[in-house]
C-alpha cells in the first residue's frame, strides 16, 4: 500500500508543480509522477531537518516543503528532458 500512496502523492504533486510553473513543460505524465515522487522525499527530509517531521493534525509545513521541492525538480527535470530526449522527439517531426 505504501507504493501505491507513493504514486498517487508524486502525481498530485508534479500535476501541481506542473500548474504552477510558468510556461509549458514537455515531460511526459509518467517522468512527471517520478518527478512528484522525488519531489516528496526531498520535501520530507527538508522538513525532518528544520524539525517539523510530524505535527499534531495536518502537516502542512511538511506538505509545502514536498510541494516547493517538487516544483524544483520538475522545473530542473523538464530542462534536462529537453535538453537530451526533447530535442531528439523535434527534429523527427
Amino acid at each position: 500500500m505504501g507504493w501505491l500512496w507513493a504514486i498517487i502523492v508524486g502525481f498530485v504533486l508534479g500535476l501541481i508543480a506542473k500548474a504552477i510553473i510558468p510556461g509549458k513543460q514537455h515531460s511526459p505524465l509518467w517522468l512527471t509522477t517520478i518527478f512528484g515522487m522525488l519531489g516528496a522525499i526531498a520535501g520530507n527530509a527538508m522538513a525532518r531537518g528544520f524539525g517539523v517531521e510530524e505535527t499534531p493534525g495536518i502537516d502542512w509545513s511538511r506538505h509545502v516543503f514536498q510541494l516547493i521541492a517538487a516544483i524544483i525538480i520538475v522545473g530542473f527535470g523538464d530542462m534536462l528532458y529537453m535538453a537530451t530526449l526533447g530535442k531528439r522527439k523535434q527534429r523527427r517531426t
